[in-house]
């Protein structure tokens, strides 16, 4: 089905598909990379050509190689384009309407036998496919930003999809010097779905007064071994982006209170005190700004990491637990998505699964609220000591 002479089409030519579009031609494909708006696309390519440049004034590609990549990439304000394509990857607006528009449109111009996937991090890919008049050969093959550098993908069969496409593309994208996972065409995936306690548990420990936005940031990192706090990666995420997987999350989990949002961070958004991007968030990022120091009190540090992790590892039982990813792919997903410092199952088993499952019953005892509830398979492997990795 594919092979190193295939060629990509790349749908939307903002951040993410110009990322996936440098991805594919750095392993020697034509690239295809549309965009509906045209003006878009000499800005894409400025881009592209600033960072591969960069890369050259760093010593770590030539300019041969550079221009073989920019060479390979073709930037096109017409679908037809499309028509000798054996993948098209689409990364548009998250809107439903939209995309199903786009891959309509799409089906009429690519071969039979051209794969069609959705980027998307939120949205059905089953809906999605709907759409379509061979939704068979649709799947959602979602890379993380920035693509060139991140090094997951979750491949994202739907019910709708073909019995062995999502393996062979899972073995295509990997070719591509990925760490791909699959995923259930659940809310989140796996990524997006395991690392919501990561936010929402250290904002409803700031709000509880137990400690403040350094303090947290700090025992994540200093203690629990973290490239960033939750405060300073919503901050560098966006607020109104964070917000809104989280909301979109709660929603589509029929309001299930392990996902609820926080009002603390709705506000920020109704502020339009976004994070780095507007200067200010739950930290100030002005030339003169001050921010406050962290308490580094090494019993309240691991209070607040024992907390969050606990909350982040029962999150990763469920997701075996409910068939949204093998333990191998959760613990691959969380490391390579979000960078994890360990897989949070293998992380679990080394902590001791008693003490993990102590932590969230304490939890639920405290607040008797279903979100501190314990996972049914971190309670059956506790107590059969079981292990995913023995």
């Amino acid at each position: 089905m594919f092979n190193s002479e295939s060629v990509i089409g790349i749908i939307g030519a903002g951040t993410m598909g110009a990322g996936i579009a440098q991805v594919a031609a750095t392993n020697g494909h034509t690239v295809y990379l549309y965009d509906a708006y045209a003006e878009q696309l000499p800005k894409a390519k400025a881009g592209l050509e600033k960072i591969l440049n960069r890369q050259v004034e760093k010593g770590r590609m030539t300019q041969e190689k550079v221009d073989g990549i920019l060479n390979r990439i073709h930037f096109v304000d017409d679908l037809t384009k499309f028509g000798s394509c054996s993948l098209v990857i689409e990364a548009i607006i998250e809107n439903i309407d939209i995309k199903k528009d786009a891959f309509q449109r799409l089906e009429a111009i690519v071969p039979k036998d051209c794969v069609l996937a959705s980027n998307t991090s939120s949205l059905s890919i089953a809906s999605i496919s709907s759409a379509l008049k061979k939704p068979g050969r649709f799947l959602g093959i979602h890379f993380f930003n920035p693509a060139p550098l991140m090094k997951l993908v979750e491949i994202i069969p739907s019910v709708a999809t073909d019995t062995g496409l999502a393996e062979q593309v899972k073995a295509f994208i990997a070719g591509w010097g990925k760490v791909t996972v699959i995923a259930k065409d659940t809310p989140g995936f796996i990524v997006n779905r395991v690392a919501r306690p990561f936010y929402s548990e250290a904002i409803r420990i700031l709000e509880e007064g137990i400690a403040d936005v350094p303090t947290i940031d700090w025992a994540m990192k200093e203690i629990g071994g973290f490239r960033m706090g939750p405060f300073e990666l919503m901050d560098l995420i966006g607020h109104d982006v964070n917000y809104e997987v989280t909301s979109s999350v709660f929603r589509e989990f029929y309001y299930d209170p392990r996902f609820k949002p926080s009002f603390t961070q709705k506000r920020l958004v109704e502020a339009g005190w976004l994070g780095r991007k507007t200067g200010k968030g739950f930290y100030n990022y002005g030339e003169d700004s001050l921010n406050p120091e962290p308490n580094t009190d090494q019993n309240l540090g691991a209070v607040i990491v024992d907390r969050i992790t606990a909350m982040l590892m029962n999150e990763a039982f469920d997701a075996v637990f409910m068939n949204i990813g093998s333990a191998e792919d959760v613990d691959l997903a969380m490391q390579n998505g979000v960078n994890y410092p360990k897989g949070l199952l293998q992380w679990a088993e080394e902590t001791g699964l008693d003490a993990i499952l102590k932590r969230m019953n304490d939890l639920y005892e405290m607040y008797l609220e279903d979100r501190y509830r314990p996972n049914p398979l971190l309670k059956r492997m506790a107590k059969n000591g079981e292990s995913f990795y023995a």
